[in-house]
């Protein structure tokens, strides 16, 4: 009986070490950028990405979801998602923008934080299928890949304020009330499975043959997608009361 529930209680950790990796991926991150390993930076928020993916997964699989994971996992977020893109902003392009640099830096954190905190209060009550601001990790992808290829072509280092306005707009996304799709529940009935697989092996080659590029585009467009629809169902609404 002892034994078992020792192993009861040591599944409950399995989750928290995937949290606690994703933690310790983000604050290699903040150091490589620190050293100017910039490249390096935006590869560990990715693997954090695919441990914060992990935890919640393994949570449920085995059935050990807890308060205390919860909370630990947005913890997590706010270091891995929040701190460390932010770090790696501000030492790639930020620092030579003097205080416009370090405020957009200290913005992305702080509305990062809000985004996380509307999350946990909202949860249970928000609609399952889509999500009510930009998540804090696509977030962070999408700063951490247009700062790849800011590094990968030097075409792009005579735009810097590109990636200026870009961290001021996703601050605001995610704290904005514009609906992005979750695709949590994407629809597997036996009509759309082909289609889905199509697509997915589309997708998988041209991230397989330009990594950099692909991610880049896939994660901008879904950016662009549920701000254009937020704005024309503004609009919409706007139409249709006059």
């Amino acid at each position: 009986m002892i034994n078992s529930n020792k192993k009861l209680h040591l599944i409950y950790i399995i989750p928290n070490l995937f949290t606690a990796a994703s933690i310790f991926v983000g604050v290699i991150s903040i150091l490589s950028s620190t050293k100017g390993d910039f490249e390096k930076a935006a590869i560990f928020i990715l693997l954090s990405l695919v441990f914060d993916g992990l935890d919640g997964r393994v949570a449920r699989l085995t059935k050990t979801t807890s308060k205390f994971g919860a909370e630990f996992d947005s913890l997590a977020d706010i270091v891995a998602f929040g701190v460390a893109p932010a770090i790696l902003f501000y030492y790639s392009v930020g620092i030579h923008y003097g205080k416009v640099g370090s405020l957009l830096t200290a913005m992305y954190v702080v509305f990062g934080a809000i985004r996380l905190a509307r999350f946990n209060v909202m949860v249970g009550v928000s609609e399952p299928s889509v999500f009510i601001g930009v998540p804090i990790p696509t977030a962070a992808v999408a700063l951490a890949m247009w700062i790849l290829v800011h590094e990968k072509y030097s075409f792009f280092q005579r735009y810097d304020f590109i990636i200026l306005v870009g961290i001021a707009v996703l601050s605001f996304l995610m704290v904005s009330n514009i609906r992005y799709p979750s695709f949590k529940k994407i629809d597997l009935e036996k009509p759309n499975i082909l289609k889905v697989l199509i697509y997915l092996i589309l997708v998988f080659s041209l991230v397989y043959i330009f990594p950099v590029e692909s991610v880049t585009i896939i994660i901008t467009t879904y950016l662009f997608y549920g701000f254009g629809r937020g704005v024309y169902n503004f609009t919409l609404a706007k139409y249709r009361k006059n």
